[in-house]
């Protein structure tokens, strides 16, 4: 596909909930039977886990790589967003993607919601997400946790950047119900224009000292 290229599209496939998943370690032994529960239990863990349907799983470490692209991509937000009141939050955060079933820790999220700068623990309400793909999480995050994302109401962008290679996949709401208008951007050079926030995030200050690398099968 072109750089910036757009389609629009309202279906996506979603593989068996059995290998839904994958990246993360899931803790056998450790099962909740409410959300409520677990967060008791993880007042006091060192572990970070995702919360789904009662099950958790521990979240698995990341790249030096991928630290330096969430750390670009919050401080290019936080620069436009925080003079405005909005928070952006990364990778430490809970979000409920789905109240008392499945809670995430995106990579990075953007709210300007008041409630959520009532919050402590967990974001409700963001209006951007970002993932940084991992060869691990990378069908993850294209599948399970997108088909998730894009039910929350206040979600307006979901964006998936590569660590191997410059490209950056943009998935952005549009006014008609369940359908999202999608963007791919391979060029250092391209600006990823977000008319509904004022916002453009040029691809080149994402990947700005980032030395690119093929992934490796220790990851």
């Amino acid at each position: 596909m072109a750089p910036g290229s757009e389609v629009e599209y309202n279906s996506i496939f979603l593989k068996p909930e059995t290998s839904l998943l994958m990246g993360l370690a899931q803790t056998d032994t450790l099962h909740f039977n409410s959300f409520k529960e677990f967060l008791e239990f993880e007042k006091h863990s060192e572990i970070r886990y995702e919360f789904h349907n009662g099950e958790v799983f521990a979240m698995a470490g990341t790249t030096l790589i991928h630290n330096e692209l969430v750390d670009n991509v919050k401080d290019l937000l936080k620069a436009t967003f925080r003079p405005k009141g909005c928070k952006v939050y990364s990778e430490s955060i809970k979000l409920q993607a789905i109240k008392d079933y499945y809670y995430p820790y995106p990579d990075v999220m953007l709210t300007c919601h008041e409630l959520d700068k009532q919050e402590r623990y967990i974001i409700k309400n963001p209006m951007l997400i970002v993932e940084v793909l991992s060869k691990s999480t990378a069908d993850t995050d294209k599948s399970f946790k997108w088909q998730r994302y894009r039910k929350i109401d206040s979600l307006q962008h979901y964006i998936l950047v590569s660590q191997y290679e410059v490209l950056i996949e943009v998935f952005s709401r549009t006014d008609q119900p369940e359908t999202w208008l999608y963007r791919s951007f391979d060029n250092l050079t391209d600006e990823i224009r977000l008319e509904d926030l004022d916002f453009t995030l040029p691809v080149g200050a994402v990947y700005d000292g980032i030395r690119l690398a093929p992934p490796v099968e220790e990851e």
